[in-house]
């Protein structure tokens, strides 16, 4: 299978073009320029976003999280003239806490979350995530986690399908989707993506298939998440990014779809507000604000840059600087352990 997937690229810097590219490092460059500074690419994918920054910046150090190993070898590969400066860890970004533990690290300057599919996933066909593609039914972005996206459309109820297609998809058919998959898999389980897909044409009505896209679009993206657990990641390792950012330091993030974008864009709006009670005519001591936001609202990629870049067409990018830590115990840029 690795060989086949070698086949079906090249090299990450050939099969990799990275979102935003320039605004993003507009938008982290005051971050990485400092002295000993280190920034976490949570999402490294084929290393795109990273190459760029580490040759920017000749003092910068790289820590990349990726939960797909395919995608780490590529990346490397890419990285391999910088590899006295980065640290590169097979691991999903939400235990971001434990690998800056690992690495002695107490804050950092930059974070860099360009979440969803990765291009290698979406380009090699055998991994099941694109509905282009007659496929396994696998998405998995780590290989070696136990469920597939087959194992969720063969094993859940209707109530729980149905709950992931409106959830996760925002399928406004989602019941009689899901109750169509229990039906069909009551004959045969579902075990490639073109049965899905064909059931798919066949119980979306045709009018919503003339205005909504591809029938197939929001039931992949749903089951994706499911496999993947993307949200809950997501969830649980953005708190843990903005814990970890030196004042000063600055995150970008990179959303594809509105569930994401609408979880970063709370978290980002909830550190950059005050928390001193609005009746009291000071700000109280640790209660200012501890982020300031660096964009108004959400940016999109340009026409030039989608034209280039389709995949592009759907970014929503989001960014922030630390202002202040919010609490005077906490350890400030510099003292790593």
């Amino acid at each position: 299978m690795a060989d086949q997937r070698q086949d079906e690229g090249g090299s990450a810097r050939d099969r990799h073009v990275p979102v935003l590219l320039d605004r993003t490092l507009e938008l982290l460059g005051p971050a990485l320029s400092r002295e000993g500074a280190v920034v976490v690419d949570a999402t490294l994918g084929m290393g795109g976003h990273s190459e760029a920054m580490l040759a920017a910046y000749p003092g910068l150090t790289l820590v990349g999280l990726d939960r797909d190993p395919d995608a780490l070898r590529l990346a490397g590969e890419r990285l391999a003239p910088y590899s006295s400066r980065i640290h590169l860890v097979h691991t999903v970004y939400d235990r971001w806490a434990e690998v800056l533990a690992d690495l002695g690290l107490s804050t950092v300057d930059a974070a860099l979350f360009d979440l969803g599919v990765s291009s290698l996933q979406l380009d090699e066909t055998a991994r099941g995530f694109a509905y282009a593609h007659d496929a396994p039914l696998d998405m998995r972005m780590d290989p070696s986690s136990p469920r597939t996206a087959a194992d969720v459309l063969n094993t859940y109820s209707t109530e729980e399908l149905t709950r992931v297609l409106r959830t996760y998809g925002e399928e406004k058919f989602a019941a009689k989707i899901a109750a169509a998959i229990v039906r069909a898999r009551r004959k045969e389980p579902f075990t490639t993506s073109a049965r899905l897909v064909q059931l798919l044409y066949d119980t979306v009505p045709a009018a919503s298939r003339r205005t909504g896209g591809h029938p197939a679009k929001r039931t992949f993206q749903a089951l994706r998440i499911e496999v993947n657990a993307e949200l809950d990641v997501l969830e649980r390792a953005l708190p843990a990014a903005l814990d970890s950012l030196a004042v000063g330091g600055r995150v970008v993030v990179l959303s594809y779809h509105s569930l994401e974008d609408r979880m970063v864009k709370r978290a980002l709006a909830e550190r950059s507000k005050s928390r001193t009670p609005v009746d009291l005519p000071v700000e109280l001591p640790g209660h200012g604000p501890q982020f300031r936001l660096l964009t108004r609202g959400a940016e999109l990629a340009g026409e030039q840059e989608i034209e280039a870049n389709p995949r592009a067409a759907s970014v929503r990018l989001r960014a922030a600087e630390r202002i202040s830590r919010g609490d005077t115990s906490a350890p400030r840029r510099g003292r790593r352990r």
